[in-house]
């Protein structure tokens, strides 16, 4: 482990074989974390492990509770600590009104996007506790801010993400854990594979950058919240969005 503003951190990331996830991941294993790589692909889990140089991958179902708390413990017995997580995995789901959409696929976003954040923050927290140290980040969306028409359970989740990130970080704010979340408009991941391009174009219209985002740039926010130079912000929202977001 190499010295740098994350040496001796032991750090966790959900949704960490692509996007937003990985590029966290990188940044963090290059500044000095032991970083595990949580995704459901076990193909591309030892692709990023290469990738991002992580110190260990496990496929892990964040719907499901016990997996989620059973990986958390086997961090904290192998690394001998648990101080970060980075909560990214999500799917966006169907591209459909309200009306028609299908209620499996409505609760397959809720429980992935929101249940999953809930199953990794509740496992997470005795290990962080036990330190009296911690640092969270819940990745939501400018969706979750402004709702986008036939996408109501991305949005739904993601509003849920912040509602969630507010109640813990108040409950844990004397703890020395802290937890926030990141809000970005559209970003060039393998999300936008799931989108038809109309709602691609929907979504970059309303940028006033014009632009997607870089996931480098929300790495960038997501280790800043993720370090020790975070030390009086929790249960905040931070907004990364070319400037769509308003409030």
């Amino acid at each position: 482990m190499s010295d740098g503003r994350f040496s001796g951190r032991v750090a966790v990331i959900t949704g960490a074989a692509s996007g937003a996830g990985k590029a966290v991941a990188a940044r963090l294993a290059a500044e000095g974390a032991a970083v595990v790589l949580w995704d459901m692909d076990e193909t591309a889990l030892a692709a990023a492990q290469q990738q991002t140089r992580a110190a260990l991958t496990r496929c892990v179902d964040v719907t499901d509770g016990n997996s989620v708390a059973d990986a958390a413990a086997a961090v904290n017995e192998t690394l001998g600590r648990l101080d970060l997580l980075m909560c990214s995995a999500g799917v966006t789901g169907a591209t459909a009104p309200v009306a028609e959409y299908a209620l499996d696929e409505w609760s397959r976003v809720i429980d992935t996007n929101l249940t999953g954040v809930f199953h990794a923050c509740r496992a997470v927290i005795p290990f962080m506790r036990a330190n009296g140290y911690g640092r969270i980040v819940n990745m939501s969306s400018i969706g979750g801010k402004e709702g986008n028409p036939n996408a109501a359970a991305y949005a739904a989740s993601k509003a849920g993400i912040l509602g969630f990130t507010k109640a813990l970080g108040k409950e844990l704010a004397t703890s020395g854990i802290l937890v926030n979340a990141v809000t970005p408009a559209v970003f060039r991941t393998s999300l936008l594979e799931q989108m038809p391009q109309s709602q691609i174009d929907y979504m970059i219209a309303k940028i006033p950058m014009g632009r997607v985002g870089e996931v480098e740039e929300v790495a960038a926010l997501v280790c800043w919240l993720l370090s020790d130079e975070c030390s009086f912000s929790t249960a905040a929202t931070f907004d990364i969005s070319g400037g769509r977001a308003t409030y």
